[in-house]
């Protein structure tokens, strides 16, 4: 556990973030991974069912994940105020939510998989795989959830280095049984979805297993767990808007994948591999914002609210240090970043397209997300909320649209960083008016 109310911010800041960034990168190593040897080794049809059964996979789980989030605010600012009895109720109320709701998740997914690929145009010669894929991993849905929370959990007690390795410990899970299930045992796509479960479910139990013998604040006891309605209602306050704002996300990337599926399976394999490699460039971004918000929550918990405004800035200036390489990295190196994942020359050159377009605004996406940070750390979460859904309803789907009747995907590609920009301007000026201060669960008089 880590106290970030004293010390220098952004040393803080970057001490407890690195070890979130590198777990997040291992987490998208094993993405990646999925996706290289499903596009070596199954084909074209394979790797747009693995991408295209993302977006339907967050769109499901994101309200859960806000509500975790929404956790580590509540549990971030108890520790910063030393109350550690809420922080175990916080704690038990967490998992035993996010049990039952995995549970009525996964069903509701596995039985309406089918009709939400057709319903998004999802073409016909990827549509039985990526199903097969998705009823695979929903399965698995509780294992997962049961991992991030405990992730969710450490950081909010200020503990980033945890969950590192646990990560790392699923990451070489899920390559080593990939290549087992996939490349050696022949088992196709359903290899590279169980090769997923197994891992996540081991990294869980593992976690689980060590965190009882170890911490002195998570030492779970399933018996003893108690349901806190109220530290739940206040979960629901802050988590649900953060829900929301997951399931704008999700469900634009639904009809993102539902404009491109028109320009063919060629165009969607591009695209879900260009959505792997935008993943990497905005972890320094997630990363760092998800610890800006605890930095912002224990402050405000031990009501030293001055240390915001130099822990924001320490933080922009890290992030876009960040944006900047990964973004002439992706700019300079397109081709051989897309031959790692196909050898289908159209496939590479949709992709090439798209992070020349998209790849010099990372930075602007950066900032975005690295401010909203802050408000999610303080509580506030309904402001968030409505930027998110302006800059992703409101700007970038219309835009999407029109351009690509002119344009064609290639409209769609420039549609993207537009929305990006209307959401760091909006989140820009609702932090200068400092609203979000007010919203903190611990009061002082």
């Amino acid at each position: 556990m880590k106290d970030l109310s004293v010390g220098n911010e952004g040393r803080l800041i970057f001490r407890f973030a690195t070890p979130m960034l590198l777990g997040n990168m291992f987490q998208q190593l094993y993405n990646v991974v999925d996706s290289i040897i499903v596009g070596k080794f199954i084909g074209v049809e394979a790797l747009a069912a693995v991408g295209s059964s993302f977006p339907i996979i967050f769109t499901l789980i994101s309200f859960i994940i806000g509500i975790a989030i929404g956790s580590t605010v509540i549990i971030s600012q108890f520790f910063g105020a030393k109350d550690y009895e809420k922080v175990r109720r916080a704690i038990d109320t967490l998992y035993i939510f996010i049990f039952f709701a995995s549970l009525f998740v996964s069903f509701l997914g596995i039985y309406f998989s089918t009709d939400i690929f057709r319903l998004i145009g999802l073409p016909d010669d990827v549509l039985p795989q990526a199903d097969t894929y998705l009823d695979i991993y929903l399965s698995g849905l509780v294992l997962f959830f049961g991992f991030n929370a405990t992730s969710a959990i450490l950081r909010g007690l200020g503990d980033s280095k945890t969950p590192l390795f646990f990560m790392i410990i699923a990451t070489l899970m899920n390559i080593g049984l990939d290549l087992l299930f996939v490349v050696v045992f022949k088992w196709g796509i359903e290899g590279a979805a169980i090769a997923t479960i197994v891992a996540q479910g081991g990294a869980f139990i593992t976690a689980i297993i060590y965190l009882n013998r170890t911490h002195e604040i998570i030492n779970l006891s399933w018996r003893k767990m108690v349901f806190d309605r109220e530290l739940f209602r206040q979960n629901l306050r802050i988590g649900l808007p953060i829900g929301l704002q997951q399931a704008f996300v999700a469900l634009s990337m639904m009809v993102m994948y539902w404009l491109v599926n028109p320009f063919g399976t060629n165009s969607v394999a591009a695209y879900s591999v260009v959505f792997r490699i935008d993943s990497f460039a905005a972890m320094p971004a997630m990363n760092f914002a998800a610890a800006l918000s605890t930095f912002v929550g224990q402050n405000l918990g031990a009501n030293k609210p001055e240390r915001i405004r130099t822990g924001l800035i320490s933080t922009i200036l890290m992030t876009s240090a960040f944006a900047f390489t990964i973004s002439a990295i992706a700019y300079f190196l397109a081709g051989p970043l897309m031959r790692l994942f196909t050898d289908d020359p159209v496939v590479v050159e949709l992709g090439k397209e798209y992070l020349f377009i998209i790849s010099p605004f990372y930075v602007v996406f950066t900032a975005m997300f690295t401010i909203g940070g802050v408000m999610r750390g303080a509580g506030d979460t309904i402001i968030p909320m409505l930027i998110t859904f302006i800059a992703l309803w409101v700007v970038r789907i219309p835009l999407c649209y029109y351009l690509s009747l002119d344009m064609g995907v290639t409209g769609i590609w420039w549609g993207i960083p537009m929305a990006w920009l209307t959401g760091a301007l909006l989140s820009f000026i609702y932090y200068k008016t400092g609203r979000w201060k007010r919203k903190a669960l611990v009061k002082y008089g």
